[in-house]
């Protein structure tokens, strides 16, 4: 299928490895043009450089902290007019909720829920002047089937998945689509984070844990970054213009949940 997306323009956070990289990648090999943004520049620029040989796509790698107003503020001029904005912004450690700081709190709100909404602020006016645009916002599985370590995670980005279902019919009308999408287990540095502290909470090896977690997903595998980043450039498509305001678990059948 043709998704109809080449020449356009993405910008894609959090890009340097995990679930943004697999986004970029696959926009990458659909024609897109992008903009990568992510703090460790040496990473990066790595990244940068293996979608350009493996996809030929025009790649500006942007090393700035995208939770910050100057670093949002270097992204968006690095990047030009955006066609498809996708956030993803890294998780805050696991715990019980009550060893968090309100720092903590106030951190997490910041990077996981405001940055995303300030860059569907900076770029949401050009999409509908041009009459496309695709925003992807890649959340949690938590949203759907909450997992009691990630508090911090689940709060802020329970806001941002309030606020998209707030807003995203007053775009549609002009070919603008918000949506969010929930990974599961997945194959990233993340998901040996986590597993790390479910393992030690367990009293199991990491080892142990990582059977475990094959054994209670039905796909009995863990999903791979180029299926994830293959059904967000779908969501990104021309053919995807009539899906808004969604929450769309992408988890191997693991939330167990009817909506």
């Amino acid at each position: 299928m043709d998704l109809e997306l080449e020449g356009r323009s993405a910008l894609v956070t959090a890009a340097s490895e995990g679930s943004g990289r697999a986004i970029a990648t696959a926009l990458g090999g659909e024609g897109v043009n992008l903009t990568i943004v992510a703090r460790r520049e040496d990473v990066l620029e790595a990244t940068a450089a293996s979608i350009r040989e493996q996809t030929g796509a025009r790649v500006t790698a942007v090393a700035a902290d995208i939770t910050t107003p100057e670093g949002r503020e270097r992204a968006l001029a690095a990047s030009g007019p955006v066609d498809i904005l996708a956030t993803s912004i890294g998780g805050h450690p696991p715990g019980d909720f009550d060893r968090f700081t309100i720092e903590d709190w106030r951190e997490a709100v910041e990077g996981i829920m405001l940055t995303p909404i300030e860059l569907m602020k900076a770029t949401l006016p050009g999409m509908v002047e041009r009459k496309f645009g695709r925003v992807i916002n890649v959340t949690t599985m938590g949203m759907a089937v909450p997992m009691r370590i990630h508090p911090l995670s689940n709060g802020a980005r329970g806001g941002l998945t309030a606020f998209v279902s707030t807003v995203a019919a007053d775009y549609v009308a002009d070919n603008v689509t918000i949506n969010n999408v929930l990974p599961g287990p997945h194959a990233t540095d993340r998901m040996k984070v986590t597993m790390r502290h479910t393992a030690q909470e367990a009293g199991r090896t990491e080892e142990e844990e990582y059977q475990a977690r094959l054994g209670d997903n039905p796909a009995h595998r863990f999903g791979r970054p180029e299926d994830f980043g293959a059904f967000a450039a779908f969501l990104c498509s021309e053919q995807a213009g009539y899906i808004t305001g969604q929450n769309i678990l992408i988890d191997g059948g693991q939330g167990r949940t009817t909506f």
